[in-house]
């Protein structure tokens, strides 16, 4: 997690990413950057993201589609315009349309050797990232500041952070059928009671409180 001013762009901090080789980076278009991707090829790391319509190319080459997937296209293209010399690698464009919904979705990316389908499916899987971040704007809530200088600002959101993300791996690890806001919401009402974590979550009648273990420090 990076924590930044809101004017600061995303694809800033995506450059900063050490990845390694052979990895694939899934994005949306807001991290367009045709030196950046050009970087990627050379580091040998795959990318897949969503072309941006005003985008300037030539197609060099055709591939055969299966149309019963929903692939609509598949081409081989360079780069033209003032930003062809940024990225001089060939590129591949895939047209995709989703049969559930019906839109239509063109891809970029430069892996050749994957099938078009499996591109489509990757850009896909990004919809989790999507709806984990629609889940935090939804229950991490910072009701008010402790402190109002940077430092105390953003550990505040730091620290807020960690809970969400161990309430997150609770949820994960439990395998129950509780929602996020449900759990916090269970912990609240229990903040100041001595109960067995799994026993809450499993929603367990409480039991004996154990007598508290005195630990002992000793310091040299």
């Amino acid at each position: 997690m990076t924590i930044t001013e809101g004017k600061q762009q995303d694809i800033t901090q995506g450059r900063s990413l050490e990845l390694d080789a052979g990895s694939i980076v899934v994005f949306d278009r807001g991290y367009t950057d045709f030196t950046w991707f050009n970087l990627l090829n050379s580091k040998g790391i795959y990318f897949v993201t969503r072309l941006k319509a005003n985008t300037k190319y030539r197609v060099i080459s055709r591939h055969p589609v299966n149309k019963e997937q929903g692939i609509t296209s598949d081409q081989t293209l360079i780069l033209t315009g003032p930003k062809a010399d940024t990225c001089p690698i060939k590129l591949r464009r895939i047209g995709y349309r989703d049969p559930q919904t019906g839109k239509h979705y063109v891809f970029l990316t430069h892996p050749f050797e994957l099938a078009a389908k499996t591109i489509a499916d990757i850009y896909k899987s990004r919809w989790q990232i999507e709806l984990f971040f629609k889940c935090i704007k939804q229950n991490l809530k910072i009701k008010s500041f402790v402190g109002t200088s940077k430092n105390a600002v953003m550990t505040q959101i730091g620290v807020a952070m960690c809970m969400y993300l161990m309430v997150a791996y609770l949820k994960f690890c439990s395998k129950l059928d509780l929602s996020i806001q449900q759990i916090i919401r269970l912990f609240q009402v229990n903040l100041f009671e001595r109960r067995d974590l799994w026993g809450l979550l499993k929603g367990d009648p409480p039991g004996p409180i154990e007598t508290q273990v005195q630990i002992q420090f000793t310091f040299s």
